[in-house]
């Protein structure tokens, strides 16, 4: 279950089992009560053919030149494949597999994030400090669009 792979990364966190859809930042947000860009969007990309988790502001769009040439979004089933989630439901690490991962700087206006955790309704709110420090091979830098 992804909320045992979160809390073994050392995450102390609740998982909520929401009515609502949380499938889109702004439905999450909504759902939670809390502004847009606290919703970490966790999507997959490709770049050199090798999968790259980026965990972006919901409110901000990836620059695909900035994560590096030629990168594309990944399709659903390879989101699947190297996540072991649906796109929607992705949470930010406790994937099928290690991914390289990416922390777009402008997360860092908020103290608290909420995360998806594993299907299109489960969030949690994580202090973010906490959830870089949960993803030790963190890349953390600029990737939103201007």
């Amino acid at each position: 279950m992804c909320w045992r792979r979160l809390r073994e990364a050392g995450l102390d966190i609740e998982v909520q089992e929401l009515a609502e859809s949380t499938r889109t930042a702004a439905e999450a947000a909504a759902a939670v009560g809390c502004e847009t860009g606290q919703i970490v969007k966790s999507l997959l990309f490709v770049v050199k053919a090798k999968p790259v988790l980026v965990l972006c502001a919901g409110d901000r769009r990836v620059d695909l030149a900035k994560l590096g040439e030629g990168a594309v979004q990944a399709r659903p089933d390879q989101v699947k494949s190297a996540t072991g989630y649906a796109i929607g439901g992705v949470p930010p690490l406790g994937h099928t597999h290690r991914l390289p991962t990416v922390v777009d700087d402008s997360l860092h206006r908020f103290e608290t994030v909420w995360c998806a955790a594993g299907t299109p309704n489960a969030v949690f709110e994580v202090d973010l400090a906490a959830l870089i420090a949960a993803i030790p091979t963190a890349d953390v830098r600029d990737v939103a669009q201007a």
